[in-house]
């Protein structure tokens, strides 16, 4: 007679962790909100002089750095001596038949007509949301060690080897898994630094910077940024630079597992992908 064969253990169910605290939450939603209608509320800002410039100056006839705009019916975006072709998307395009010279177009701005005065509303509002928000996330981060706990790199993390690893294996789409992906792992420490750290105070530093109430206030704001048109086009570049790590960060999201990531942001709770063996 066969001997029965033993039936197979059931796989245990994934983990779950406990990855993010009340605070972190609710700072990210929030931040969020306020960055999208900072953005674009500030391209609608943007058009009403669609140009950068470096110095203390800047005007019509001085030479700008980025310039986007329209000659009759084609857009072009120009940066330095490169000029590239945007005719439909920067510059002009053409909506229900009637063409639009805007350098963001209205699908992208707020509010979607061109209204200065209610854009720097919208802006400054939500630069305060921000503000404070950051303020507040960060006061409760030193209070509850989120911030030494778990964004400071820890000792052999920042070792040129080991973070040349995790590149590659991100690279290859070989993400953490197991224990693992219990906390970030060296490559979202020093972004989440970098934006934190660097790219948010220099939001508010170069905004603060373009007002002239604030220049009277604090004219070592003008020194430190090298001009209000200087601090203009360090805004408009720490603003993309957002852009591009928000890109990376929903890349991310999506590829390592988005309604476990998404769920986690919103409950506080995480499920471990499961190790290899």
């Amino acid at each position: 007679m066969s001997q029965a064969r033993p039936m197979p253990e059931a796989a245990a169910p994934p983990e779950r962790v406990r990855r993010h605290r009340l605070s972190t939450r609710v700072w990210h939603w929030v931040n969020a909100l306020a960055f999208f209608v900072m953005l674009m509320s500030g391209l609608t800002i943007f058009n009403a002089h669609p140009r950068l410039y470096w110095g203390q100056y800047g005007a019509n006839f001085d030479p700008a750095w980025l310039q986007i705009g329209a000659i009759e019916d084609r857009g072009y975006l120009r940066i330095g001596t490169l000029s590239l072709d945007t005719t439909g998307v920067l510059g002009t395009r053409t909506v229900q038949g009637v063409a639009q010279n805007r350098a963001f177009p209205g699908w992208a701005t707020i509010p979607s007509y061109y209204d200065l005065a209610l854009a720097r509303k919208w802006h400054l509002t939500f630069a305060w949301v921000l503000a404070l928000g950051l303020a507040g996330y960060g006061v409760l981060s030193l209070v509850n060690g989120h911030l030494r706990r778990d964004l400071l790199p820890r000792p052999g993390e920042l070792a040129p080897r080991h973070v040349w690893r995790e590149a590659v294996q991100h690279a290859r789409l070989d993400f953490p898994r197991g224990e693992a992906a219990r906390r970030y792992n060296v490559l979202q420490k020093l972004a989440y630094l970098g934006v934190l750290l660097l790219l948010i105070p220099v939001m508010i530093g170069s905004g603060l910077t373009m007002s002239p109430a604030m220049d009277a206030s604090w004219p070592w704001l003008l020194d430190l940024f090298g001009g209000r048109q200087s601090a203009r086009s360090i805004h408009f570049i720490a603003a993309w630079a957002l852009v591009l790590f928000l890109a990376v960060h929903l890349a991310m999201v999506v590829l390592t597992g988005p309604v476990n990531q998404i769920r986690a942001m919103i409950t506080g709770w995480f499920r471990l992908p499961e190790g290899r063996d």
